[in-house]
């Protein structure tokens, strides 16, 4: 028996087919392209279904596994990217993708309808922005009207590869908490956001809660797939929450970080607060939610300055000198060079570096830079505690996870252990888990999860005056630039 788990990736699509005791066995990944207009991010949806079709034909394969002993197949992946469906269940232009900006001007209008008050009480929501599928779908009806008019079904990408999978239409609600017209406390879709917007509920797939079995793979899936019409297809969860249940953070008390370009901390709520200042979002298991701040200022900061300063300078070498260097040393460094959103959501805020002298050097500024973001990871673990959460660990993956400099200055700056997974493909693996939950061979998550989770590496903070010294520093120095970026 078998289980394959599916991450519908921005950059990758990724497959991972694992043991009946959910051990790796094969891996497989498949490059996404975009196409469009300038100024425009989409998906050529059937060369994305078609892509993902490749990717299972070739893990089968290159595994020797036979298709009959693929037991369930669970999904996870991105949630925005909008796919519009005809009548016949065509699509009728390209999906477009969560990372095009195009309806700016549509936030703006459904801004001056709605009160950032109710917005937050009924999405979860901080802001409108042109990521959320409900203003790609009024900028769809202003200008491509076209196909407005002729759109029977409104999908997310995951409902998509769903309904090809299965034949079923429907949404996990952890996916359609991120399209602005899900009222996320009362589980249904929001009325007066579809009324704005112009569609009906008819037009959307019906909801059910995460990580529910959609049923088998149909008999196309099976000819475009190579799997067995006998497994059967979960329709799993968002990536970040398959990734917490990959590492095992299924309860309150653990983030999961992951610092790629976008540092981004997950964690389930201990209590609910509508009015509590952070993003909330519903959770993986029923009648639960998360909170996932994002800073898109994370490690995006350090990629800025290689890029710009260190090109002839690998990470490893990195560490490597600033493992000898004293933190004490280093600048002060505010990693706001793309602005800021949680927890001040602050578009005005800049990078800064603060008290550099001629002694410094690259290295020096590239531990200011780790120790800058470490500092805006420690401001929102308090801003999580501020909603009455406690927070226990943290469990850290992506690029920032390989380093053990940065790792440290964690632990140290925000007073908690940091634990490294064994199984780095997280999220792979909680689809995985959640797929072999829902074909009834393990009685619940925590069974599953203590199968299959297991921590390499932990890191103890390190108590040092200087820390709170560096965070207090830190924190003056935000407040300093907002008071300038006030001056005319």
């Amino acid at each position: 028996m078998y289980y394959i788990g599916v991450d519908l990736g921005s950059t990758n699509l990724k497959a991972a087919l694992y043991s009946g005791d959910l051990v790796c066995v094969a891996r497989e990944s498949e490059k996404v392209y975009y196409t469009g207009d300038p100024g425009y991010v989409e998906l050529d949806i059937l060369r994305y279904y078609d892509s993902f079709a490749a990717m299972i034909r070739r893990l089968l394969a290159g595994s020797g596994i036979s298709p009959d002993e693929i037991r369930s197949i669970g999904f996870t992946g991105q949630a925005e990217t909008l796919v519009v469906l005809g009548l016949d269940g065509q699509p009728l232009m390209n999906a477009i993708s969560w990372m095009d900006d195009r309806s700016k001007e549509e936030c703006d209008v459904l801004a001056s309808k709605f009160s950032p008050e109710i917005i937050h009480r009924t999405t979860g929501q901080m802001a409108v922005l042109p990521t959320w599928p409900a203003t790609k779908i009024l900028w769809l009806k202003n200008h491509r009207p076209e196909v407005y008019e002729n759109a029977a079904y409104y999908l997310l990408l995951k409902d998509y590869l769903i309904y090809r999978m299965t034949g079923e239409l429907m949404s996990d609600m952890s996916i359609a908490t991120f399209s602005f017209y899900f009222d996320i406390y009362n589980k249904c879709y929001w009325q007066e956001m579809l009324s704005a917007i112009g569609i009906g509920e008819a037009q959307l797939p019906p909801l059910v809660e995460p990580n529910t079995p959609a049923g088998f793979v149909s008999e196309e899936a099976a000819k475009e797939t190579g799997l067995s019409r006998n497994t059967i297809v979960n329709i799993g969860t968002l990536d970040h929450f398959a990734g917490m249940v990959g590492t095992g953070n299924i309860t309150p008390g653990g983030v999961s970080l992951s610092t790629g370009t976008v540092m981004a901390l997950v964690v389930m709520a201990d209590k609910v607060d509508p009015d509590a200042e952070i993003a909330m979002h519903y959770g993986f298991l029923p009648d639960t939610w998360i909170m996932l701040p994002c800073c898109e200022s994370g490690g995006a900061s350090l990629e800025w300055l290689k890029t710009a300063c260190m090109k002839d300078v690998s990470y490893d070498e990195m560490n490597r000198a600033l493992a000898e260097r004293k933190r004490s040393s280093l600048p002060v460094f505010l990693p706001y060079i793309v602005g800021t959103n949680a927890p001040e959501y602050d578009s005005r805020a800049t990078g800064v570096f603060w008290g550099l002298r001629q002694e410094h050097d690259v290295i020096d500024m590239a531990g200011a830079v780790m120790d800058g973001v470490s500092c805006l990871l420690r401001k929102n673990c308090d801003s999580i505690r501020a909603t009455g959460t406690e927070v226990k660990r943290i469990i850290a993956t992506g690029g920032g996870a390989k380093s053990a400099v940065w790792c440290q200055m964690q632990a140290d700056q925000t007073g908690l252990p940091v634990d490294i997974p064994s199984d780095t493909e997280a999220a792979c693996l909680g689809a995985a888990i959640v797929g072999a939950v829902g074909a009834g061979d393990f009685a619940d998550l925590a069974e599953a999860c203590g199968k299959a989770v297991s921590m390499k590496k932990r890191y103890e903070p390190e108590k040092d005056p200087e820390n709170d010294r560096r965070y207090r520093i830190f924190t003056s120095l935000y407040d300093a630039t907002v008071g300038i970026a006030d001056i005319r």
